[in-house]
């Protein structure tokens, strides 16, 4: 358990892994720390959390703007999802609302803790992670933690692709970050997403389509080039670098 508080603004995890509780009032001064609390919170256990906003006292919509912003940020996360607890919000009678705007869909809204829970009851659960330190021997790890995942989760067509942008998410952090990093790899579906986070805020240097006459970032153009997307979420000590591989995309690249 966690928690932070100030007079005004408290915001506290209750004792289950899967449910953060905000409390108090909350305004727009708040929201840059709800957010940071969230993002850590979910790269610190994988899996899918509650965030219950039903303690909450006079919460503007920017509460639930920050909410449905943190469930797109972690969208591509390995084992990583948000759902939301509120009582007063839209929930339809075949199941939660899902708010949207032009940036994507929000998170899914629930009624109470009971029916948020039987949400998660079927929510995939794989996940491999290694913390390594930043050596050049890291992405050797990386590569073997990834091979295993693609052979137990059944996705072989996805082991050579997912050891190329691995490899460059690692070599990028040992060579740029330089700090110790964890990686992490799940599937969803067909697809694999994976993840490296490090202690290093500054953002990756993407050199484009012209790696000859740029500078920097050339790994990222390797990782461009395998996964249909990927990005990078600031954190407040550091970043998720994150991609995710889908296997029709090699068997049509093969193909």
């Amino acid at each position: 358990m966690y928690t932070y508080k100030d007079r005004r603004r408290p915001v506290v995890t209750d004792g289950s892994p899967r449910v953060v509780r905000l409390t108090g009032v909350l305004d727009r001064a708040g929201v840059d720390r709800v957010r940071d609390a969230l993002l850590a919170r979910l790269w610190q256990r994988p899996g899918p959390v509650i965030v219950d906003l039903s303690a909450l006292r006079a919460a503007g919509p920017e509460v639930r703007a920050v909410v449905d912003d943190v469930h797109r940020a972690v969208a591509d996360w390995p084992a990583a999802g948000l759902l939301v607890i509120d009582p007063s919000g839209a929930v339809g009678p075949d199941g939660p609302v899902h708010p949207s705007d032009s940036a994507g869909p929000g998170a899914p809204v629930h009624p109470s803790l009971d029916r948020a829970l039987a949400a998660l009851a079927n929510a995939p659960a794989a996940v491999l992670a290694a913390d390594l330190p930043p050596v050049v021997t890291a992405a050797q790890q990386a590569r073997a933690l990834v091979t295993d995942g693609c052979g137990r989760w059944g996705v072989p067509a996805l082991v050579d692709p997912a050891r190329i942008a691995v490899t460059e998410l690692v070599n990028n952090a040992v060579a740029h970050a330089g700090t110790s990093m964890t990686v992490r790899v799940a599937p969803r579906g067909s697809s694999l997403h994976l993840a490296v986070r490090d202690r290093c805020a500054r953002p990756p240097a993407y050199a484009g389509l012209d790696p000859f006459t740029s500078v920097g970032g050339r790994g990222l153009l390797l990782v461009d080039t395998v996964a249909r997307r990927w990005g990078s979420t600031p954190l407040p000590d550091g970043k998720v670098v994150w991609c995710v591989l889908h296997a029709e995309d090699e068997t049509a690249r093969l193909g």
